[in-house]
């Protein structure tokens, strides 16, 4: 049997999925910084990325199947067949700001929104939705240090528990989108593997 292939993101969702699968029978782990693996029950071709090139493999079909967080997919423009959510790993896309500042443009609705944020599409896309202009700084780093530093008074981020901002000096003004996980697939790939995947798509949903 050929396995699928499956890209998962480094970082923060990994130790959940990971537990996730094994819980289904699904048992892997990365020795000796590798970043391919195969589960135990030989179903599986797992690939390590960075949480942000994910859907680029999955795209040109690198890896058949991904797993990662609504926003990753939505900043990378693609479009795939949604395959599965999980319960697991949710987030918020939040605008905040330092406390207690006085958010007179938003307010008002008159002149612009100086946002800083990595998930420029969706802010982009999210405030010209509402009829809000915004002026928008890309950040790769950490965003918090943004209206601290006197860069941009606003940032749009994810916010889990809420502590680095808390940390920051920051609160949320405004929660702006619930962020899910999901399972999706490269479209030809799905055509080709139609069974197995939605085999392996059973076998996650139970619980």
């Amino acid at each position: 049997m050929t396995p699928l292939t499956l890209a998962l993101p480094k970082g923060r969702l990994f130790e959940q999925v990971q537990e996730h699968f094994a819980a289904r029978g699904l048992v892997f782990d990365f020795n000796d910084r590798k970043l391919t693996a195969n589960d135990s029950s030989g179903r599986l071709k797992i690939i390590l990325v960075k949480n942000a090139d994910l859907p680029t493999y999955v795209h040109h079909g690198i890896a058949g199947l991904g797993l990662c967080g609504d926003d990753v997919v939505y900043e990378s423009g693609y479009e795939f067949p949604h395959l599965l959510s999980f319960d697991f790993g949710h987030t918020s896309m939040a605008l905040a700001a330092r406390k207690n500042h006085v958010r007179t443009e938003h307010l008002s609705g008159s002149g612009h929104l100086t946002i800083a944020t990595k998930f420029t599409r969706f802010t982009r896309d999210y405030f010209h939705g509402q009829g809000v202009p915004v002026k928008i700084i890309r950040l790769d780093g950490s965003v918090e240090l943004a209206p601290v530093l006197g860069l941009a008074p606003y940032i749009v981020d994810l916010v889990e528990t809420g502590s680095t901002l808390k940390a920051n000096g920051l609160e949320v003004l405004e929660t702006l989108k619930k962020i899910g996980v999901n399972l999706f697939a490269n479209a030809a790939y799905y055509k080709l593997h139609y069974q197995e995947i939605g085999s392996l798509v059973d076998t996650l949903r139970t619980s």
